[in-house]
């Protein structure tokens, strides 16, 4: 793929083309699915631009700095084919397999080796990395009930539901295995806590 120019004026009017060329409004769900795999895919980048202040040195940053850029490079994949309406395929078109989920299932039980059982509920924050994990993950739980809510109104891929949804247990795991590992603090949830005086 090559692109020469980065505006066409084609959007202007609230339209854009899917990848095979269909013309549909910018609000659709379908359109808003994959812009949402789109802010998810920059969060976690933001993530791993906050990790490389620890990657020299750290082996454990450098396996999140990894896991990511696999995450991320996946994330392309769940976009463009989220762009592509139902029926439609063309060459070098990516794909999202069941492998994949098989991928963040062994990141999540390679992660929870080091980690305690959870007693409470984590409030999301902490160290700079493990905070936007934490965003990320709950960007990733929108893009999923966004996936949702279009395979309720056209054809989707399960396997693409089924990787954002194992991928938000992967970022909530990773978020608490980058503060083990990177000294950051976790705060966990107080119940009925009183207001400060």
């Amino acid at each position: 793929m090559r692109i020469t120019k980065v505006y066409t004026r084609t959007g202007d009017a609230g339209q854009t083309r899917l990848a095979g060329g269909q013309q549909v409004w910018k609000d659709t769900v379908r359109v808003e699915a994959y812009g949402t795999v789109d802010e998810l895919n920059a969060t976690v980048g933001f993530v791993r631009a906050l990790n490389a202040a620890a990657l020299h040195g750290s082996v454990q940053a450098q396996q999140l700095e990894a896991d990511l850029r696999w995450v991320q490079n996946k994330l392309f994949d769940v976009g463009g084919i989220l762009a592509t309406a139902p029926g439609q395929t063309f060459p070098n078109m990516p794909t999202v397999k069941e492998q994949d989920v098989v991928e963040l299932e062994r990141m999540i039980d390679r992660c929870q080796q080091d980690l305690a059982p959870l007693q409470d509920f984590i409030l999301p924050g902490g160290g700079k990395v493990s905070a936007a994990l934490h965003q990320a993950r709950t960007i990733c739980r929108r893009a999923e009930r966004i996936g949702v809510r279009l395979a309720k109104e056209e054809a989707v891929d399960p396997v693409v539901i089924k990787f954002l949804n194992r991928l938000s247990d992967a970022l909530y795991v990773l978020a608490r295995w980058a503060a083990k590992t990177q000294g950051e603090p976790e705060f966990l949830w107080e119940r009925n806590v009183e207001g400060p005086r």
